[in-house]
């Protein structure tokens, strides 16, 4: 069996002994049930990762020290930027869980007018950093050690006027256009999602104006949770790892 993977928010490196913060000790000792001397795989996002060995269990402390260190890296060769239209609870965590898996570079919500969660102040802090953890459970999950960020939620508009360079692909179940009838990406892609009821036709409008692609998944009407999911998975296919 494969040693566990835990993301943390630190500096790491060789030779180093520390304590792991209280969640990862936590599901170390308690979940996972891990004794001394178990191995563990140790990544801080900063690229590459380390074994570490635990030295000491007491309660809910795990105490570890670096052992070896392996510069491996499992990112996607495409470079794709997921625009998300907020959804509701637990559909939005499983996109962005899976977006991860299926190797999306970085996420940017986006407040819809159709988005069911309204989020702003503190409230919408409080929702990207849960939705920053789901992001580093998938990637302790499925080996990466690059972690997505999510950015704070813009309106459509809002990241329209300052979307970094890149195809700006815009998923529609109008569109006549499919993944597979564009050219492989020149550099990194865009991939806009609506949320639940898709966007607003003035919300369509200005991804026109933008410039955006509008493409088609097949005829079938896709859920917001499925929708990018698809797509990155097409993508992949098409121009990436898979």
């Amino acid at each position: 069996m494969s040693s566990p993977r835990f993301f943390i928010d630190q500096p790491l490196a060789l030779g180093a002994r520390f304590g792991l913060p209280p969640g990862p000790a936590r599901h170390a000792a308690k979940v996972l049930r891990l004794t001394v001397n178990d191995t563990v795989i140790l990544f801080n996002g900063q690229g590459g990762e380390h074994t570490a060995c635990i030295e000491r269990i007491q309660k809910d402390e795990v105490a570890v020290s670096i052992t070896d260190f392996n510069a491996v890296e499992r990112e996607s060769r495409l470079h794709v930027m997921l625009a998300q239209g907020i959804s509701s609870g637990e559909r939005m965590d499983y996109t962005l869980q899976k977006a991860v898996e299926l190797g999306v570079a970085s996420i940017q919500p986006i407040a819809a007018r159709r988005s069911v969660v309204k989020l702003n102040g503190e409230r919408a802090e409080r929702r990207v950093a849960h939705w920053q953890g789901v992001v580093a459970s998938a990637c302790e999950q499925c080996g990466r050690n690059r972690v997505p960020k999510v950015a704070a939620p813009l309106t459509l508009a809002g990241w329209l006027s300052q979307h970094p360079a890149g195809r700006l692909l815009f998923l529609s179940p109008l569109a006549d256009t499919r993944l597979a009838d564009l050219p492989p990406p020149a550099a990194g892609d865009c991939l806009v999602a609506g949320p639940e009821g898709g966007f607003e036709a003035d919300e369509i409008a200005t991804l026109h104006a933008a410039g955006a692609i509008p493409v088609c998944l097949g005829p079938r009407v896709l859920r917001t949770e499925t929708a990018a999911l698809a797509a990155l998975a097409a993508m992949q296919t098409l121009w990436g790892d898979f």
